[in-house]
């Protein structure tokens, strides 16, 4: 069964699809996860990154996913979203927040640092910007840094043409680098 009807099923309410979409695209998210762990590590692994972002997913009315595309931008999303509360949280210091918090999937995760989570909040307040510039651009960038879609892959998602998905790119990374001032983020 396609994921696109897997969607459809469990927007209709089954609980069958609902579970075999989760397990259909299990290692997509893992992987995505995996890759975001690896350019802004978060004190949580992989496993817990693509749980909780399923968990939102999985809300009635998160599911008014059109298809798989539409599934994983929407997946990316939630990824930047819940990476972006992590490092608020940690930059907060509140609860005990500069305790060192270590999970088991993630032990093979570089250290993390006040650097790390001030960088990806500086990452998010720039796509704010971009966005209100150039949602496109912005919507772009989310695929590829929090989604892990390839331009080809993100072309067919924005369902725009892979020339202008590349010159898409170009533009938001050169904003970007001129945003953030820093060569390594794009």
């Amino acid at each position: 069964m396609e994921l696109t009807d897997l969607i459809h099923l469990a927007r209709g309410g089954s609980r069958d699809a609902a579970d075999k979409l989760f397990a259909d695209v299990y290692a997509n998210l893992h992987q995505i996860a995996l890759k975001q762990l690896r350019e802004q590590p978060a004190p949580m692994g992989a496993t817990s990154l693509v749980h909780e972002a399923y968990f939102r997913l999985s809300r009635p009315e998160s599911l008014s996913l059109q298809d798989r595309h539409h599934f994983y931008a929407v997946a990316a999303r939630a990824m930047r979203q819940i990476l972006i509360d992590r490092a608020r949280q940690r930059l907060a210091q509140k609860r005990g927040g500069d305790a060192d918090v270590t999970d088991i999937d993630g032990l093979h995760d570089e250290p993390q640092t006040a650097d790390n989570g001030n960088r990806l909040l500086a990452l998010d307040q720039a796509l704010t910007e971009l966005e209100a510039l150039d949602a496109r651009l912005a919507k772009l960038v989310e695929l590829r840094f929090f989604g892990g879609l390839t331009l080809d892959e993100a072309a067919d998602a924005a369902a725009v043409s892979r020339t202008t998905v590349k010159r898409d790119w170009r533009r938001a990374r050169a904003w970007l680098h001129a945003a953030l001032g820093d060569a390594s983020w794009a």
